[in-house]
């Protein structure tokens, strides 16, 4: 049997790896959202947000307007939810508004076609093998270009993480002096570097334009999808309602804030060495396949030349990037 997989064309073998691993992949995202953390994290709060919503309704005439005011939000979110899954490369024009991008989604799609090209030429000319095109295109184009996007995305909300404490803090001190939030919100526009002057300064020019706080700090939910823009949002929307003191609340949310980057600092430092060990390992096979190819390339261009060699190198690859995944799935951890 291990004689007639050998004998079988590599193209075809390959074209079903890639959709063995494709499958592989797509089932474990699936069932990472709806068993996953951040799923059960939902489930708890749509049941809580369900439970006080009827306890709110039972509370009394102003209560029950509160409530009613609260389910009509919630209808208008789920059609404004569904309308924008209905468009299409919505959720790729979220990204490159996430990450800074003024790129359209049409413009994205020129650029990838180019890398996926580019990168399709450069493994051809450099193993001469005719099975590689399928796979040179699939990285090229779907897998370097969004692997980009994911990066600037992500070192985007980290860095407006980073800052996001200090803005807080400077919204903070000018509540207590007298201020308005709108006028504080507007200081830390010019003050506060980007990317959080940057969105800062959006809401301040959204709000001179005639938009409410709520539907302003909304849009800079969906420009920076973190927790603590939820946080900030919620609590600012909540006390435009009941009120309260609210740079105490503030400054109680700028400690919370600060105890979740310690938290994550202390996360990262701890799951170094795993980080580290998962790169010497992962870097060993392409250090010795370069070092072989220098000493014996006639040992190495087995691997090359032959379709049993080329059954190694295919299987070899989806063994790495299975295990890539799997200890990136383990050492990387959300809070």
């Amino acid at each position: 049997m291990i004689k007639n997989l050998a004998n079988l064309d590599p193209m075809i073998m390959g074209a079903v790896g890639v959709l063995l691993l494709a499958l592989i992949i797509v089932s474990f995202a699936l069932l990472n959202s709806l068993y996953g953390p951040r799923a059960r994290l939902e489930r708890r709060l749509n049941s809580v947000a369900g439970s006080a919503g009827g306890s709110r309704d039972k509370a009394g005439a102003g209560k029950t307007q509160t409530g009613m005011r609260r389910k009509d939000i919630e209808a208008k979110l789920k059609a404004a939810e569904q309308l924008k899954k209905q468009q299409r490369g919505y959720q790729l024009q979220e990204k490159l508004i996430q990450a800074g991008l003024k790129t359209t989604p049409k413009q994205f799609w020129i650029y990838s076609i180019i890398c996926g090209a580019v990168f399709t030429l450069i493994i051809f000319f450099s193993t001469g093998i005719i099975y590689t095109i399928p796979a040179g295109i699939l990285v090229g184009m779907f897998g370097i270009p969004r692997f980009v996007l994911r990066y600037l995305v992500n070192k985007r909300f980290k860095a407006f993480t980073a800052q996001f404490a200090n803005a807080i803090d400077l919204i903070v001190r000018g509540v207590k002096t007298g201020m308005t939030v709108a006028e504080c919100l507007s200081i830390v526009g010019k003050e506060m570097p980007d990317p959080v002057g940057m969105e800062f300064r959006a809401i301040t020019e959204n709000i001179q334009m005639g938009m409410t706080l709520e539907e302003c700090l909304n849009r800079l939910v969906m420009r920076v999808p973190t927790t603590e823009v939820r946080f900030f949002t919620i609590v600012l929307v909540t006390q435009q309602v009941t009120g309260g003191n609210l740079a105490e609340t503030l400054a109680k949310l700028s400690g919370i804030l600060r105890d979740r980057k310690k938290m994550r600092d202390k996360i990262k430092a701890l799951s170094s060495e795993a980080k580290a060990s998962a790169s010497i390992i992962g870097s060993l096979p392409f250090a010795v396949a370069g070092i072989l190819s220098f000493i014996a390339p006639d040992y190495v261009s087995l691997l090359v030349t032959t379709n049993a060699g080329n059954w190694c190198v295919f299987i070899g690859f989806m063994s790495f990037a299975i295990g890539i995944a799997v200890m990136r799935k383990m050492i990387n951890f959300e809070i």
